[in-house]
């Protein structure tokens, strides 16, 4: 056998390989379309104040406004509440509406859809980030069991907390007309509980995570010039430095630390509105959580992106726990330079996984 024979068994490509790309491609093509379609319908519908006013307060009138902002009102206007200052109708809720409905809401959107669409154009017209060099059959230990677990359980619940998130924003612009009020009661009952008590669950796991992997994601001068080169991904052949997680990795990290602890803390203020807070401050709980909601939803895109579709062998060190030797090499040379000694073939892979697991290492090396 020539040395570029075995070169291209190591790849054993499919004789089919090209069409798949092709139907994805098309695929994600189709999907584009549908998206640019539907979303510039609802968020014109989001961005209309008075349209929504319509279903949500028919009685309030100009005058009665100019009446409440005024400060005369009777008590007919006024919350019994003890210690209450409000008017049932008061400009801060207003205010507040017109920030989510008019702001918040169609930005979020376009946001989370103009990621999609993104997405999509890089991959229909970058395509997939192969490996250059034909993969070495020796694996490396990239990511425990524990470690392993807690992520795909964060990546359901985000899943699950994003998708409910939007439901509950937009899901009356879309499912409410489609199948009707029963249907979309169900629906929007069945978001909400399952947004309010998986909410406080994936807060924990976060924090568990966060602390799990903080000294790995430690910014370092070499990530620098990583962010210069997008990661290699724009030019073929071009690898920057790259410890046990590159810049992009990093920066996903600490959009973590930052705005998903800024979703957990104001989610937990909405969740529990019995610790005594004011109306204003729930209002505002409100707007911090779907900024942030939706932001990180639309960064998401790119993660999953990246760890999936968009480069070949990213998922195989979240599935299995290994990286071929030749992709940690070509995403992560330092971590690959520390650790290239405890590569191992897939046999003993295979036995490691075959017996009771006291042989697989808990973690390895990292820079």
């Amino acid at each position: 056998m020539t040395v570029m024979t075995a070169q291209a068994s190591t790849r054993a490509p499919s004789i089919n390989t090209g069409w798949v790309r092709y139907l994805w491609r098309m695929a994600m093509l189709l999907v584009l379309v549908v998206f640019s379609l539907g979303v510039s319908q609802v968020a014109v519908a989001q961005a209309d104040p008075e349209r929504e006013m319509i279903t949500a307060a028919p009685g309030i009138s100009a005058d009665q406004w100019r009446q409440v902002r005024s400060g005369d009102t009777s008590s007919n206007y006024r919350d019994s509440r003890h210690d209450s200052n409000y008017s049932l109708i008061n400009a801060s809720g207003e205010t507040w509406r017109i920030l989510r409905n008019r702001w918040v809401s169609p930005f979020g959107l376009i946001a989370v859809f103009g990621m999609a669409s993104l997405i999509a154009l890089f991959y229909l017209i970058v395509g997939r980030k192969e490996l250059e060099a034909p993969r070495t059959g020796k694996k490396i230990l990239r990511w425990p069991l524990l470690m392993r677990s807690l992520h795909w359980s964060m990546a359901t619940l985000f899943i699950v907390l994003a998708l409910t998130g939007m439901n509950l924003l937009y899901g009356k612009f879309i499912f409410r007309p489609l199948f009707g009020d029963a249907i979309w009661g169900a629906m929007i009952s069945a978001s909400k509980v399952s947004h309010n008590y998986l909410g406080p669950l994936f807060a924990i796991l976060l924090i568990i995570m966060l602390v799990s992997v903080v000294k790995k994601n430690i910014p370092r001068k070499h990530d620098l010039e990583w962010l210069k080169q997008a990661g290699g991904l724009l030019k073929k052949g071009q690898h920057p430095d790259a410890g046990f997680s590159n810049a992009g990795e990093k920066v996903w990290f600490w959009l973590l630390a930052t705005v998903g602890l800024a979703l957990v803390i104001s989610g937990f203020v909405l969740d529990f509105p019995n610790w005594g807070q004011s109306r204003d401050t729930m209002q505002w709980a409100n707007i911090i959580h779907a900024v942030c909601g939706l932001g990180l939803t639309a960064v998401s895109l790119g993660h999953i992106y990246i760890g999936t579709l968009g480069m070949e062998g990213s998922i195989e060190g979240m599935t299995t726990g290994y990286v071929d030797e030749t992709w940690a090499k070509e995403h992560h040379s330092l971590w690959y330079e520390e650790v290239k000694d405890q590569a191992i073939t897939e046999e003993e892979v295979a036995a490691r996984k075959a017996g009771d697991g006291h042989s697989e290492p808990s973690a390895t090396r990292t820079s």
